[in-house]
């Protein structure tokens, strides 16, 4: 397992482990639909459900690291950064800048 120093040297690893579009897509729709069931569960005062909003985002996560990108998942080395990195992912993908951002981390790797 790789030691990282701050989030900043930690993302690089992130998006060359999210490499392929199909993952980054299930980690979307899996995060998309754990705040909805986040939002639900809050809204009808259902609190202890609220972890049961985490299955969904990781669930459809590790779906595309072990089917499609045929890796680990980082939040099983760095959790709070893998969290953190699952929604800067995402803002990127919405702002339509995800794809520049991982072609500019592998061809740094190279």
């Amino acid at each position: 397992m790789a030691e990282y120093k701050s989030f900043s040297e930690f993302w690089p690893h992130y998006v060359a482990e999210h490499s392929k579009p199909a993952t980054r897509a299930l980690h979307l729709a899996g995060t998309t639909v754990g705040l909805a069931c986040a939002a639900a569960f809050i809204a009808k005062r259902k609190w202890r459900l609220i972890p049961l909003a985490l299955v969904p985002g990781y669930g459809a996560a590790w779906v595309g690291h072990f089917f499609i990108e045929r890796n680990k998942p980082a939040t099983f080395d760095h959790p709070l950064w893998s969290f953190m990195g699952d929604y800067k992912m995402i803002a990127l993908m919405l702002k339509g800048e995800m794809d520049a951002e991982v072609e500019r981390v592998l061809e740094r790797q190279k």
